[in-house]
């Protein structure tokens, strides 16, 4: 760290430069007791509230004391200076680029999480003739602690999930292995069902510590005092339903309670009389508890933090051209937005992803519920099989659920099989759609061949209109009258046809003239009018100056002809 003050009067401009390199080593240029008043003024600044008011709740802001600058050039002023009077502050932050084998450095507080920058903070003291109004520094202070806000608010999302998604997954190791590993002395049971209330536990940490940055961004965003104003019934509400889901995990092997009724009925061999294992070893094969059952198949809600995860990490969010122009179209940047914006930038993409995992959970969640019963749905492939023809609706009935718990999922699993499919169908016909060039071409193309049909069919009227004439010329061939009859009538109506087909293609593709091509159009006639406007206004002006000339030569034609006249007739010169 380098700090370098420069002696300077009470009217000039006293700065202090802040320089940390990432070298983890700490240089000091200054002396004495100037390094102590430096080290003072920039601990009052970062850390002490503010004195005279200003903004809501005391939030931390400068408190610079203009006896530094005194001490420095040895004026004895009095220190009780008002708060209106004291010198207004400054910031500059420049970076500068240093080596990549530099450490990570902390600066106040604000840590360099880069590790291969150089921050150099300049703090003027004191600034002669101008003054920063003390709202506009507080706006300052709250923009960076905003910002520092979503990223840790982006960074504990990430952390949640992934805690999450470490749960879901120990949870279902433990399915899995407890019918092989399970013994009465095993304790690879009871370290998985430890690890997965640890992470838990640490998941609801996570949760509450997001919703504190969420509670501290809503305080700056309306610039509120007390934290209490922000939890309204729905937050404490949403809060309290996001802790519960997240609360949930399997723990029933913790408790001792007696073997189950169904279990001691059919002769299991239990390895202990006072434990209720999580799954137990029997000559039918793998049986699951109730209760763990409806637990691991609930721990599976966490997946609502995917959705919170991509919002907080997507570039629409993240974006300042995006929020601005979203702001000024009063739109909200929800996830609802974002998953349009993916379905239309990847349509086929984002629903192929989320049909083939929501195909494995589903088949994974009928397993676990199918197990209990010992049936051939409780396989995996059997699994998979059943899921996806009813996902599809197919149903061909060859196999079925048996219990409450995969009926359930069956259900769930054809709804969202109807849903997926009518999107579905939907981004395949817009796939396959033609775009605005292809289809101009299309009907041009077909409005040719029909003009085309349209003249064949003209000429078939002429021909049969003169076939019928000739035939009333003959006597006695009524027959061939009645035919060629037929024959014109037939005619007539495929024209009118044609005349009608060529009108609607015609109608629909006026339909497709776009607003760019309409613009255009307008511009070019715009552009028409002005030319003419021009040209009439110039025609005008010359036809004005011909006027001009024209009565010029009048008047000195009238004048040629008054001289004529003295000079011919000398009483009107004399008189």
């Amino acid at each position: 760290m380098q700090i370098r003050t420069a002696p300077q009067s009470t009217n000039q401009l006293s700065a202090v430069r802040l320089s940390h390199a990432t070298s983890g080593g700490v240089r000091c240029s200054c002396s004495g007791e100037r390094v102590q008043l430096v080290i003072l003024s920039l601990f009052r600044y970062f850390h002490e509230p503010r004195r005279g008011g200003g903004g809501p709740g005391g939030t931390v802001g400068p408190s610079w004391y203009a006896s530094t600058d005194r001490r420095e050039t040895g004026q004895g002023e009095d220190d009780t200076e008002s708060g209106h009077s004291r010198p207004q502050r400054d910031m500059e932050m420049t970076t500068r680029n240093l080596h990549l084998d530099s450490k990570v450095d902390n600066c106040d507080g604000v840590i360099n999480r880069n590790g291969v920058d150089m921050t150099e903070i300049s703090v003027p003291l004191s600034h002669p003739g101008k003054r920063m109004p003390q709202i506009e520094g507080d706006n300052l202070y709250r923009l960076r602690d905003r910002k520092f806000l979503l990223e840790d608010k982006k960074r504990l999302c990430a952390w949640a999930l992934g805690t999450a998604l470490l749960g879901t997954l120990l949870m279902i190791l433990h399915a899995e292995l407890c019918p092989f590993i399970y013994q009465s002395d095993s304790r690879y049971a009871f370290i998985i069902h430890c690890s997965i209330s640890m992470s838990t536990g640490c998941l609801l940490i996570l949760i509450v510590a997001f919703h504190y940055k969420d509670i501290r961004l809503f305080i700056i965003d309306h610039n509120q005092v007390d934290w209490r104003i922000a939890m309204t019934s729905r937050r404490v509400l949403g809060i309290s339903l996001e802790l519960l889901v997240c609360a949930i995990h399997p723990v029933g092997t913790y408790w001792e309670v007696g073997v189950p009724a169904p279990i001691a009925r059919e002769g299991v061999e239990v390895n202990s009389s006072n434990s209720a294992p999580l799954c137990v070893s029997s000559r039918h094969g793998e049986a699951l508890l109730d209760t763990e059952l409806l637990l691991s198949v609930l721990m599976f809600l966490r997946l609502y933090l995917v959705h919170r995860t991509i919002l907080l990490h997507s570039k629409v969010l993240l974006s300042a051209s995006y929020r601005s122009i979203g702001s000024l179209n009063n739109i909200n940047f929800t996830f609802r937005f974002v998953l349009k914006v993916l379905m239309n930038k990847y349509p086929a993409r984002t629903l192929m992803g989320f049909i083939f995992l929501f195909w494995l959970i589903a088949s994974w969640m009928l397993t676990l519920c199918e197990r209990q019963t010992q049936e051939e749905t409780g396989r995996m492939d059997t699994a998979l099989w059943l899921i996806a023809i009813t996902f599809l609706t197919v149903g061909y009935g060859d196999v079925s659920p048996k219990t409450s718990c995969g009926k359930v999922v069956c259900l769930f699993t054809g709804v969202m099989g109807v849903a997926c499919t009518a999107m579905l169908v939907a981004v395949m016909t817009k796939k396959l759609a033609l775009n605005k060039g292809e289809k101009h071409v299309h009907f041009f193309m077909m409005d040719i061949q029909i003009s085309k049909r349209i003249r064949h069919a003209a000429a078939n009227v002429l021909r049969e209109c003169w076939l019928l004439h000739r035939t009333n010329l003959t006597k006695g061939n009524s027959g061939e009258h009645r035919r060629h009859q037929r024959c014109l009538l037939e005619a007539i109506r495929v024209f009118r046809h044609l005349r009608l087909k060529q009108r609607k293609l015609r109608d629909y593709a006026s339909e497709m003239v776009d607003l760019p091509k309409m613009q255009m159009i307008m511009c070019d006639l715009s552009a028409n009018w002005n030319n003419s406007y021009r040209e009439l206004e110039q025609r005008i002006i010359s036809m004005e100056q011909k006027l001009d000339e024209l009565g010029h030569c009048f008047q000195q034609t009238s004048e040629l002809l008054a001289q004529a006249l003295r000079y011919r007739n000398p009483e009107i010169r004399y008189s």
